[in-house]
């Protein structure tokens, strides 16, 4: 009986052990039929790949290269920072700080970046009439109870001076007492008697006051056509929407060149912002020592300072910035036109002469979008002039404009809205130009081309105009006859 026992439980151990070896089988079986799937989906049928990212984090699109079509690849639009910008800056550094409103007209102030306390603003300058408000970043310089302008002969209550001819102040009176009642001033802030009062109380010495005039507009452009963009020869080129600070396109933007005559544009602006324009500038023979001679500019003559803008910015006159920063000090005009620049987002440029024939004066394309910009927001008559125009001039130009040789080449297009040309050997070709164009909506916009380093701004510039016209829809307001 033992013995049928043990076979008996031999052939159930043998049966058990065959069923392990089966399932066994059919494991590693089925295990080899899944591996061998995964790998023929994984490397013979295309795939579309998902990545997931937080919700709140950006993707920074100009880093991602398309290798299928690198012809169409195109980087993220981007927008260039502004004047009304720097609030935000100022608000998250915890500063204080007055921000002069030219739009709303308010002044309002901030402390510790917090607003405490605002004013209404009663009158402030008119930029079509050379009175334009300074725009841009300052601070308080001085403070007076009473201040006496010598540009309008009248006493300025609780006057508070951040930058050139410009201060914050009371109601003006004449030295009779009797009060100056306007709407438009030369380009100061003018509140109520009360107000100006409080806010001199409250100012201190050295605290930063932004001066804005509009907030960045939220235009959205839409590029309709993808076409390559065309070969030029600059080195450095931007192409920009000037309320927007949207980029179209650009090569090199924040690379630090030499300007050449650009630099006049900055000159013409300190000047025109500094200096009582009504007054006469006798020429004196070491005014005429620069690079070039200019007809009509001789030793012994006079000029209103308005007057020789006609020659630095038509004809680009060495001579007339020469006497300009004769006239203001050579070095102080410098100083200042480096401080302005600061004042206006140039953070990559400087100036070591008036009008830019040394090679040291040099700037980024970028920077120069934001002299554009505040030369189209507060001093439009240099752009006028630009062109050939006559503007307000506090009596006869005595240049006869339409004998000075223009060298803003497209000065007789009637989309120009204006610019300057420059060229030096080191520099090359440079050039701002600002067009108008109407878009698809039918809005007017004013695009700005920059270049620096050249060969032929003329060609450049047209090839970018072609480009924007095609890929943006862009019409020009008048449309261009071709001869």
């Amino acid at each position: 009986m033992l013995g049928n026992k043990e076979h008996s439980l031999f052939k159930k151990l043998k049966n058990t052990k065959i069923n392990i070896m089966k399932k066994s089988f059919l494991i590693l079986f089925f295990t080899f039929l899944f591996l061998g799937g995964f790998y023929f989906i994984s490397f013979h049928i295309p795939r579309t790949a998902v990545i997931e990212r937080p919700q709140n984090l950006s993707v920074n699109y100009s880093n991602i290269i398309s290798t299928s079509s690198p012809e169409n690849y195109q980087k993220k639009p981007f927008f260039l920072k502004m004047i009304s910008d720097i609030k935000d800056d100022l608000i998250l550094e915890n500063k204080s700080f007055l921000e002069i409103n030219l739009s709303a007209m308010k002044i309002k102030l901030y402390k510790d970046g917090k607003p405490t306390k605002e004013w209404p603003i009663l009158a402030k300058g008119d930029p079509q009439e050379w009175g334009g408000s300074a725009l841009g970043m300052y601070k308080i310089l001085s403070g007076n109870e009473i201040s006496f302008s010598i540009v309008t002969d009248v006493y300025m209550p609780y006057a508070l001076h951040y930058y050139g001819k410009y201060y914050i102040h009371g109601v003006p009176y004449y030295p009779g007492g009797q009060k100056r009642i306007t709407t438009i001033t030369g380009g100061c802030i003018q509140l109520s008697d009360k107000d100006a009062k409080e806010i001199y109380e409250l100012a201190e010495l050295d605290m930063p006051v932004l001066a804005i005039d509009k907030e960045r507009d939220n235009y959205q452009f839409f590029q309709e056509k993808s076409s390559d963009f065309p070969e030029v020869s600059a080195k450095s080129y931007l192409a920009a929407d000037l309320n927007s600070g949207f980029v179209f396109a650009e090569k090199n933007s924040q690379e630090q060149l030499p300007i050449a005559s650009l630099t006049k544009l900055m000159t013409a602006t300190v000047i025109a912002e500094n200096v009582d324009l009504r007054k006469s500038i006798l020429i004196k023979p070491e005014m005429l020592e620069a690079y070039g001679t200019t007809k009509g500019l001789e030793a012994g003559k006079s000029f209103r300072v308005v007057e020789l803008f006609y020659p630095l910015l038509i004809e680009s006159s060495n001579d007339a910035a020469e006497i300009f920063s004769g006239f203001l000090g050579r070095t102080k005009t410098i100083k200042i036109m480096n401080e302005k620049a600061k004042a206006i987002l140039m953070a990559n440029t400087e100036f070591v002469d008036p009008h830019g024939f040394d090679s040291k004066n040099v700037s980024t394309a970028q920077d120069l979008f934001q002299l554009a910009k505040y030369i189209t927001d507060a001093r439009p008559l240099l752009w006028e002039i630009t062109k050939g125009k006559q503007v307000r001039s506090f009596g006869e130009v005595r240049f006869d404009i339409k004998e000075l040789w223009n060298k803003n080449v497209f000065n007789n297009d009637s989309n120009f809205v204006g610019g300057k040309t420059g060229y030096t050997v080191p520099a090359k070709y440079t050039a701002i130009f600002i067009f108008k164009f109407n878009t698809n909506d039918e809005k007017t916009r004013d695009i700005v081309i920059i270049l620096l380093g050249s060969e032929d701004n003329k060609i450049d510039t047209q090839k970018i105009y072609k480009w924007l016209q095609e890929n943006y829809s862009l019409l020009p307001i008048i449309p261009i006859v071709e001869n």
